[in-house]
């Protein structure tokens, strides 16, 4: 999804774009990064962005909601979740990022340079909000998308706060079923004890 600055008017540039599923994938499975997350898309997403020029970039901010499956980390039951994505993003311009646009001994341009900044910042909040290059005419949201559906994804899925996981030695679902499997764990160090017969 590319986005051309000069579309972005005074009144800003609204989005509702379709995220493919093939950009899903990239991000889960690792096709653009090498590491597969272990997530799968269960269903297309929906990119609703508004873009603004502030401060000589671009304000970025855009939701979409995620749907995906994975297996529990306890259980291995796939459980689905759909995951609420909303970010704002900085965007700057290389050049800008560089300090191209004054030179390193003229003080007093960068001053002028900065005030500029905050007057045409308007009543856009972007103190505190992630800062992103690019390349000054065009703005390529596929990276963005990726990142963020990356960062949306939970550290450790379970199905439940409460699931009882798996037995380790049969494979028994104690959510389902209880075993026969003697589940007491045994000190490695003292296990030869267990085969010591003492006499009467």
């Amino acid at each position: 999804m590319l986005v051309k600055v000069e579309q972005i008017h005074e009144s800003g540039l609204k989005l509702d774009e379709p995220i493919s599923p093939e950009l899903l994938g990239a991000a889960l499975e690792g096709t653009a990064s090498g590491l597969d997350t272990g997530f799968r898309a269960t269903q297309a997403s929906q990119l609703k962005a508004t873009l603004r020029r502030v401060s000589g970039g671009v304000l970025l901010n855009g939701n979409f909601t995620v749907h995906v499956t994975s297996p529990c980390k306890r259980c291995l039951k796939d459980v689905e979740l759909a995951l609420p994505v909303v970010f704002s993003l900085n965007l700057v311009p290389e050049s800008m990022a560089r300090g191209d646009d004054f030179k390193d001994d003229d003080e007093k341009s960068m001053e002028k340079k900065e005030r500029q900044q905050g007057e045409t910042g308007g009543s856009f909040e972007i103190d505190g909000v992630d800062q992103e290059v690019f390349n000054g005419k065009t703005i390529d949201l596929d990276p963005i998308v990726r990142e963020q559906v990356l960062l949306a994804l939970p550290m450790n899925l379970v199905c439940k706060d409460d699931c009882k996981g798996l037995c380790s030695q049969c494979g028994t679902n104690f959510n389902e079923a209880q075993c026969q499997c003697d589940t007491k764990q045994v000190d490695p160090r003292l296990a030869s004890l267990k085969n010591i017969k003492l006499g009467n």
